[in-house]
């Protein structure tokens, strides 16, 4: 159980959100990838962010794997700790929009109710792509041979294999990974961040998708 301190209250800062995203040049938002694992959810995270980077744009990738060594390295994989690893990045993200960065997240989150969670957290900052892949496709993927052991039962509650994936239900973004290149995946991406208003319509500079706060 969650607990909360009745003496903790939230701190105001002087220096706003809308103030960061002007000096950014760009609105925040989380770009929230979601799919089975060896989907493509990191690869695409990752290759969006460098060309967000690219152009100007303050951007920050929060990958499954690696904050399971810090933030969530006392969690396991049982639906509880699922969740709550879902639950403490849902929060990080609030800072980082706070923050005026645009974070892209890279989870398997398979089940509906944690992702249906962030997006109430979220809000309409909340943009889900759901990296969509057949499991076989996944399966040749997987250097790490993670599906073969989930198999053989080495590897227990494994999405995919022996716990279930609930597909998104109403994604703002679909990705055929197992049919489309990547960089044509990335200039989806982009086109969703310049339809919501995120960056502008050139593609050059930022600055003029983020009005006077």
């Amino acid at each position: 159980m969650i607990r909360q301190s009745p003496d903790t209250i939230w701190q105001r800062t002087l220096v706003q959100r809308t103030m960061r995203e002007q000096q950014n040049g760009h609105r925040a938002v989380n770009l929230w990838f979601t799919g089975l694992s060896g989907s493509g959810k990191s690869t695409l995270a990752h290759a969006v962010e460098q060309r967000l980077h690219q152009q100007g744009c303050r951007s920050y990738v929060l990958d499954g794997d690696n904050v399971r060594h810090g933030l969530c390295g006392d969690l396991g994989f049982s639906p509880e700790d699922r969740a709550e690893n879902l639950r403490r990045i849902g929060e990080m993200v609030r800072l980082f929009l706070d923050a005026g960065i645009i974070t892209l997240t890279a989870f398997i989150s398979p089940m509906a109710r944690d992702r249906d969670h962030i997006h109430r957290l979220l809000g309409a900052d909340f943009l889900e792509i759901y990296c969509r892949c057949p499991l076989e496709v996944c399966e040749q993927r997987d250097v790490k041979g993670l599906y073969r052991k989930a198999r053989a039962g080495i590897i227990r509650n494994y999405t995919g294999i022996s716990s279930p994936y609930e597909v998104p239900r109403s994604p703002d973004l679909v990705l055929d990974t197992a049919r489309q290149s990547l960089d044509a995946c990335v200039e989806q991406v982009l086109q969703l961040l310049v339809l919501r208003g995120v960056l502008p319509l050139d593609g050059t500079s930022p600055a003029a998708s983020v009005r006077p706060g």
